[in-house]
């Protein structure tokens, strides 16, 4: 069967996950079955160029010239890296899917004094051309522009994926993507003549790095041992939840556009101690996803999911995940790993997908979760 590359880089900037898929032949692409996985790590050098890059009001054309051309070797470096492991020689391959790295994604236009204004935006930087020069396969990237165009939000991409794994009969299904950002994908079975919904919750991993970093010095809550050793504060709680993002209906999507230090630090009174900070912003992320499956219930008139698939880097938060618990009490936790796909390669996987789907001609997007005006055909194909 045809076997695809996956590639994906999120807002942690911690490196590129890359993950090699197998998909049947038929048009639709059914069964994708993980292979092999590699994170390949970001170097020090080029993260503080990207994290720049994605902060800047103003970036020279020379400093995304060379962000570009060090991240699509950083590419290249995972692929050849997971060929080798999987001793599996890039003739094999039918395609790359490439993601990119998100620098700034705008789907309400420019934000400028909390108002936004322009054209809807999102830019990944990447350069598949020359990716598909480094490693002679071909490439599909470019995925969410065409969404947009159509009137969407351009993410999540992933909902999409989470139903060829996940959906089932008889029951309903939340699969929880815990990012730098939160979304969901509430998938009703397969009896039920409802599209699945999908949409951006709020902050995840993003906020709780960023503290963790800022006073403990390492680059993540290992566990959440930081958050749960605090106290939630439930007046900065209050605080944090009048955003209007978290009661916006939607489709709708977020990222570190809006959500960063500064952002909390305006809602601080100064006297929190930083621990307790830590708890809240883990309990702002349970308690934005329970406002969230919330909403997205009421929409399609939907039970309580009877079953929780984590996925992403805070799979691994127990902390986070106890607080989700109890958010959502009649959910039972489910480990993704249990249908052949570790929490860790989700994503990656799901831009395999969306290459395979690219090249059959096949739409990539679910309407129902961007608001598209449609099922479009995703991304560009760039030769070997």
């Amino acid at each position: 069967m045809p076997l695809y590359i996956g590639l994906m880089s999120g807002t942690s900037l911690d490196g590129i996950d890359a993950a090699l898929v197998e998909i049947d032949d038929t048009p639709a692409g059914e069964h994708p079955r993980l292979l092999a996985s590699h994170a390949e790590p970001m170097p020090a050098t080029l993260r503080a160029l990207l994290w720049e890059l994605c902060h800047a009001q103003r970036a020279s054309f020379a400093d995304l010239a060379a962000a570009e051309e060090a991240f699509c070797r950083l590419q290249a470096q995972a692929v050849a890296a997971l060929l080798a492991a999987a001793e599996t020689p890039r003739e094999a391959i039918a395609a790359i899917g490439s993601h990119g790295q998100t620098i700034e994604h705008a789907p309400y236009g420019h934000a400028n004094g909390g108002h936004a204004s322009g054209p809807a935006y999102t830019l990944q930087l990447d350069n598949p051309s020359r990716l598909a020069e480094l490693t002679r396969i071909a490439v599909v990237a470019d995925f969410r522009r065409r969404d947009l165009a159509a009137g969407g939000q351009a993410a999540p991409l992933a909902p999409a994926f989470h139903q060829a794994l996940f959906r089932a009969p008889h029951e309903w299904r939340l699969v929880l993507n815990l990012g730098g950002f939160a979304n969901l994908t509430l998938l009703p079975p397969h009896e039920e003549p409802l599209a699945p919904l999908g949409f951006d919750s709020g902050p995840a991993n993003a906020l709780l790095d960023a503290w963790h970093a800022r006073h403990r010095g390492a680059a993540f809550d290992a566990d959440g041992a930081w958050a749960a050793s605090g106290r939630v504060d439930e007046a900065l709680l209050a605080r944090l939840l009048e955003e209007p993002f978290f009661h916006l209906p939607p489709p709708r999507s977020t990222g570190r556009e809006l959500f960063h230090l500064d952002w909390l630090e305006k809602r601080l009174s100064g006297d929190e101690r930083p621990e307790d900070v830590q708890a809240t912003l883990a309990e702002l992320t349970a308690t934005s996803v329970a406002l969230a499956v919330g909403m997205a219930r009421e929409r399609l008139a939907a039970p309580p999911p009877e079953r929780l698939i984590p996925c992403g880097g805070g799979a691994h938060n127990r902390d986070l995940l106890g607080r989700l618990a109890r958010r959502l009490p009649e959910a039972r936790l489910a480990d993704a790993a249990e249908w052949g796909w570790p929490a860790d390669w989700l994503e990656a996987g799901a831009f395999a997908w969306l290459a395979q789907r690219r090249l059959a001609g096949l739409p990539g997007n679910l309407q129902s979760v961007t608001g598209a005006a449609g099922p479009r055909v995703l991304g560009g194909v760039y030769a070997a």
